[in-house]
C-alpha cells in the first residue's frame, strides 16, 4: 500500500512536470489549449497537497535543519506562485473563463502571470531535485542487481544534459523574464514545439541537477 501511494506520488509529480514544460510554449500550442493544460496543472497541484496532508500537518513541528527549511521553504514559494499563477490565468482566460473580466487588470494579471510561470518553473526544479532521491529508488527497485556502470552513465548523462540546460538557460533568455527585464516572450513561430520544450526540459535538468547535490550537501548540516 505505501509503495502504491509512493508511485502515484510520483506519477502525479510527473505529470505536473510535464504539464510545466507543456504550458511554457503557450503561443506554439494556442490559447484554449494552453488554459486546458493549465487547469490540469491545477487540479494536479492539489491532488499533489492532499497525498502530502500529512507532511503539511507536521511543518509547525519537530527541529528543522538545513534542509527541511530549504525545503519546506520552496514548497510554500511554489504554492504561492502556484496561486498567483491560477488566479491571474483566469483573468487572462478568453475561454474558460472568459465571463471574469475586471477592468484594468489585463496588463498587470500578465506581468504576475509570467512572473509566477518562469518562476515557478525553478523552483518546481529544485524541488524536485531535492526530492530525486525517492525517484532513484524507484527505478533502483526495477533491476534486480546494483550496477556502478549503470549508475555512472546515469551521472554522465545528467552532467551532459545539465550543461546543456546552461547553454538553453542562455539562449532562451531565461534569466531576462526571472528578474522581468522582459515583459512579453518572443516565439519563433517557424520552431518546432519540441526543439522548444526539449530546451526547458534540459533547463528543469540543469535546476533540478543543482537542486539535487545542494540538498546532499545541505543533509551534511544539523542546524535549528
Amino acid at each position: 500500500m505505501k509503495n502504491k501511494k509512493l508511485t502515484v506520488k510520483i506519477m502525479i509529480d510527473i505529470g505536473m512536470t510535464a504539464c510545466l514544460l507543456l504550458l511554457m510554449p503557450y503561443s506554439l500550442l494556442g490559447e484554449t489549449l494552453h488554459e486546458w493544460i493549465g487547469m490540469a496543472m491545477f487540479v494536479l497541484f492539489i491532488a499533489h497537497h492532499i497525498l502530502n496532508r500529512k507532511w503539511l500537518a507536521t511543518v509547525a513541528k519537530g527541529k528543522y535543519t538545513l534542509f527541511r527549511g530549504v525545503q519546506t521553504a520552496l514548497a510554500m514559494i511554489m504554492f504561492i506562485l502556484m496561486i498567483g499563477s491560477m488566479i491571474s490565468g483566469i483573468l487572462l482566460s478568453d475561454h474558460i473563463f472568459g465571463m471574469v473580466r475586471i477592468e484594468g487588470s489585463y496588463m498587470m494579471a500578465r506581468q504576475v502571470h509570467m512572473f509566477c510561470a518562469y518562476w515557478g518553473l525553478i523552483i518546481m526544479s529544485l524541488h524536485l531535485g531535492m526530492h530525486w532521491n525517492m525517484a532513484v529508488i524507484m527505478v533502483g527497485r526495477i533491476f534486480k542487481q546494483p550496477s556502478a556502470v549503470r549508475k555512472w552513465i546515469a551521472r554522465a548523462i545528467a552532467v551532459i544534459l545539465a550543461v546543456y540546460g546552461v547553454y538553453a538557460f542562455i539562449k532562451r533568455q531565461i534569466g531576462d523574464y526571472l528578474l522581468m527585464k522582459m515583459h512579453f516572450v518572443f516565439y519563433d513561430y517557424t520552431e518546432s514545439v519540441l526543439f522548444f520544450m526539449a530546451d526547458y526540459l534540459a533547463v528543469m535538468i540543469l535546476i533540478a541537477f543543482i537542486g539535487y547535490y545542494a540538498g546532499l550537501l545541505m543533509k551534511k548540516y544539523k542546524t535549528r
